[in-house]
């Protein structure tokens, strides 16, 4: 309830009175200093020390007196301001209200014989936060210095009415400074004075209901008379100004403190604003009327800081660890239930209206760095995968563990699980960062299988280890896993990758062949020789060599087990094929004999031995026992049916290799040119690529034109 009262007292705005109403009664609204008590004797006290702050200030200047007086107006103008109580603060003080009226009723202005407060006492007010009463009497003050001004007083002396101008000011400012204070500092207190909140809300209140449509023009002091000073913009700004300082307050160790500093500041930056915002909502926002809209300015206000705050912190050079910390913390943390989302903030905080915390170039550029420097983590994690099999496997010679009759490798396990939890920690940040993490973990494998392979490689270069056969084995398996899980799990095109398997596989095989080779070669060079023919050397000799490597294939994967142990199958074949038909001198017939025998043994030793260990390669079979038969037979009419035979399983086989065949068997050059004029039929070798090949792939001794 606002009334009128004819008083000039210092915690309410008055003017000088008019000359035209100098006896005459004016209402004015006062505007009591708010306080939580509200108790009848509690009440009397304020209007008791109200009235006698009010009649402690002279009624004008002396000198206006006599300025009044040559113009024979006798009193000052009375000019009515109305101060507007928030409405909350209306029904609480209806009975103080009421009183104030009662007493202003019954109080006369008296001619204005004295001076109001210096701007001494005004500031000392203000120092004193006795903010309703500092701007009444600044606001005396300034319609003075108008009514004067207007009254054409500082013609002469427009000095004057500019110190005037600039006490009002600075009074005003000081006014300011002090609204700014105190939204500054209401955080900062273990308690909220909602006494002194309310009497800034009210003040705010006064200074609009003061200078309502005034001119709000910048420019010199003077022309700042009577404008408004915009305190709920101060407000405003304070908040800002508060919710800044309080974030950059936080505890922020540098990292040669501490190595977990960022992790620590987020934590401390998410326990603090949480708080903030809880007193806010539980303390701050019932000191003020609802159109303050209290939490969201101080969200918002939050939100920029933060923002700001984040935006540096971004520019920082950060590590693989610190930049996602940072981002974990804008994507889950910031919105969640740990923060803004918190039960206890709603529905006061809303976040649907908030802005990004960062740009999308600066998120970019944030996810981007961390993808940069996880390349490096992706890279050292293969690594060490390479040191730990060297170390703890080749070095110390562990054999691989066999899971269901398959040699077993952690390669493809280890590699997936880096894979799977760096995709799983970026998917938590977003899918572009989970999408560019694979692309990422992809091309660095690329690059570590062919180094593995190398590494694997040049350390069984120099090396009769044991090991490297079932290791062999085991990788090729891990290989086929990796692929198989990379399209399972993770829905990669894995053509790429099988291309660099590939590659790699063949070279595993090629080193795989080529030890088999040099473990096997010493023993196919005995074959025909007098110690091999007199059975000095057992004739499984050779197939123990062979199933020394073939024997491991067995526990690998299909295809690839069973292709190489084909391969394995046609190398021995290839080999002591190569081995019989080299130039020799010529062999009696019981030498003959004895050769047939030998060699129908061994094939069958090694044939038996490769079938059961899995190879699918039965054409192989006759090739030797075709060969033995032609050395052995006595009956040189028959030999051309043996090379018949031999000719039509062995389509590939060329007039040289039989050549060199009769020729171990002894027989003229007459006799080999009429068994290849009727036993050699030259026919086109099968389809299907190499696989059936067999001769084609043996060179024929040179020195057969001899014969």
């Amino acid at each position: 309830m606002n009334r009128n009262m004819e008083l000039h007292p210092t915690s309410v705005t008055s003017e000088p009175a008019s000359p035209t109403n100098s006896t005459g009664k004016e209402e004015m609204d006062v505007a009591p200093e708010l306080n939580s008590s509200t108790s009848p004797s509690h009440d009397i006290g304020i209007f008791e020390r109200g009235i006698k702050t009010m009649l402690s200030i002279r009624k004008s200047k002396q000198n206006l007196n006599k300025d009044k007086e040559k113009e024979s107006t006798g009193t000052l103008r009375s000019i009515r301001l109305s101060f507007k109580f928030p409405k909350s603060y209306e029904q609480d003080k209806t009975t103080i209200c009421n009183g104030m009226e009662e007493i202003g009723e019954k109080i006369e202005l008296e001619p204005i014989k004295g001076k109001p407060l210096s701007v001494m006492e005004i500031n000392e007010l203000i120092q004193k936060r006795q903010l309703l009463e500092a701007f009444a009497s600044i606001k005396y003050l300034e319609d003075e210095v108008i009514a004067e001004r207007d009254a054409d007083k500082y013609k002469d002396n427009p000095q004057e009415f500019a110190r005037k101008s600039k006490d009002v000011d600075l009074l005003y400012n000081s006014i300011t400074s002090t609204i700014q204070s105190i939204v500054v500092g209401t955080l900062e207190h273990p308690t909220v004075d909602e006494t002194m909140l309310a009497s800034l809300v009210t003040l705010i209140a006064n200074e609009e209901a003061a200078h309502p449509n005034a001119s709000d023009t910048t420019g010199p002091e003077s022309d700042l008379l009577g404008t408004p000073r915009k305190w709920k913009e101060e407000w405003r700004e304070a908040i800002n100004k508060s919710a800044r300082k309080r974030v950059l307050s936080i505890p922020l160790a540098s990292k040669e403190e501490e190595s977990s500093w960022l992790d620590l500041h987020l934590g401390f930056l998410r326990k603090h604003l949480s708080e903030d915002l809880l007193k806010v909502k539980f303390a701050v926002k019932k000191c003020y009327p609802e159109d303050y809209r209290v939490c969201d300015m101080y969200v918002e206000a939050f939100h920029k800081a933060i923002a700001s705050h984040l935006q540096d912190l971004s520019q920082r050079p950060l590590e693989f660890n610190e930049l996602y910390a940072l981002l974990d913390w804008i994507a889950n943390t910031y919105l969640s239930e740990l923060l803004l989302g918190h039960p206890d903030l709603k529905p006061e905080v809303k976040t649907e209206n908030l802005s990004l915390l960062l740009t999308p170039a600066d998120w970019d550029k944030l996810k981007n760095n961390y993808i940069a420097s996880v390349k490096g983590k992706i890279k050292s994690y293969f690594g060490n995968i390479l040191k730990l099999e060297i170390t703890e496997k080749w070095e110390k010679e562990v054999q691989p563990e066999v899971e269901e009759n398959l040699y077993n490798s952690s390669l493809s396990f280890d590699i997936q699980t880096i894979i799977a939890e760096h995709m799983k920690a970026s998917r938590m940040i977003s899918r572009s960062l989970e999408m560019k993490m694979l692309e990422l973990c992809l091309a660095e494998l690329h690059e570590f299988i062919p180094r593995f392979g190398e590494e694997f490689l040049e350390w069984n270069a120099s090396r009769d280890s044991p090991i490297f056969a079932p290791y062999f084995a085991a990788y090729i398996n891990s290989f086929h896993d990796l692929v198989s899980g990379l399209q399972t799990v993770f829905k990669v095109n894995t053509e790429e990758l099988q291309n660099v398997l590939a590659a790699l596989t063949k070279k595993f095989r090629n080193n795989f062949l080529n030890k088999l080779r040099t473990k096997t070669q010493p023993l196919f060079k005995k074959i025909l020789t007098k110690d091999w023919i007199l059975a000095t050397e057992k004739p499984d000799s050779l197939a123990l060599a062979v199933s020394q490597f073939s024997k491991h294939l067995q526990h690998m994967k299909e295809p690839v087990g069973q292709e190489l142990l084909c391969d394995i199958h046609k190398h021995v074949v290839r080999e002591y094929i190569t081995q019989v038909i080299k130039p020799r001198r010529k062999m009696k017939g019981e030498t003959r004999q004895q050769v047939r025998e030998r060699m129908n043994q061994e094939a069958k030793i090694l044939n038996n031995m490769l079938m059961d260990q899995g190879s699918t390669s039965d054409w192989l079979l006759p090739a030797i026992h075709h060969i033995a038969d032609i050395v052995g037979e006595k009956e040189k009419n028959k030999i051309k049916e043996y090379v018949m035979e031999l000719c039509q399983d062995y389509p590939d086989i060329r007039k040289e290799h039989i050549l060199a065949v009769l020729v171990l068997r002894g027989l003229g050059r007459a006799r080999r040119g009429a068994i290849i004029r009727k036993g050699y039929r030259p026919q086109e070798s099968p389809g299907g690529g190499t696989s059936s090949t067999l001769f084609a792939e043996i060179d024929a001794p040179a020195v057969i034109s001899c014969f």
